[in-house]
């Protein structure tokens, strides 16, 4: 089983990119998380653009998504809202398809970050998406500055992802 994981932020030193890279080593024996970090390549969407030869960027997004069983996504919220770069990507797969049925879970890194989580369930949700509630969390990384690799020291966010993504791993499963 291979599950791609996308991050809302270029920063790299993210929250929520953190998060992510831990699930890469918390995922069950046997399941593949795949951390996506082209989201940045693509260009500006443009409908003029989305033909038959989408731009390459456009292109291997796309077929990252359909080689995959499940997307888990964590974002995080500027100005009331998802980061432009993932509403761009997520423009681009619109009208083309690759979330349609499939499972959706979502990390907040920020509690506080209602909107953008509202926001990108929405959006999802209107791509026929299937969000997994039980494996979409709200973990308390926001502040905590933590060096790379310190979501994994701390174990009670730590056994949070781990359960989500085994929660995520058993919710495909019975598709």
């Amino acid at each position: 089983m291979r599950i791609l994981a996308i991050s809302g932020s270029l920063r790299s030193a993210s929250s929520n990119t953190q998060a992510l890279r831990a699930l890469t080593a918390l995922a069950p024996e046997g399941i593949e998380v795949v951390l996506y970090d082209g989201i940045g390549d693509l260009p500006h969407f443009n409908p003029d653009l989305d033909d038959d030869a989408p731009p390459p960027a456009v292109a291997h997004f796309r077929a990252a998504l359909a080689g995959v069983d499940g997307v888990i996504f964590s974002s995080p919220e500027y100005a009331h809202g998802v980061p432009g770069v993932l509403k761009n990507a997520l423009d681009w797969v619109v009208g083309s398809g690759e979330f349609a049925e499939k499972p959706v879970a979502i990390i907040n890194a920020s509690p506080r970050a209602v909107h953008a989580l509202a926001s990108l369930t929405e959006t999802l949700t209107m791509m026929a998406a299937r969000i997994v509630p039980e494996a979409s969390i709200a973990v308390p990384l926001l502040g905590r500055a933590l060096p790379e690799g310190g979501v994994l020291a701390d174990a009670e966010i730590a056994e949070a992802l781990e359960q989500a993504v085994a929660d995520f791993v058993r919710a495909i499963g019975r598709d």
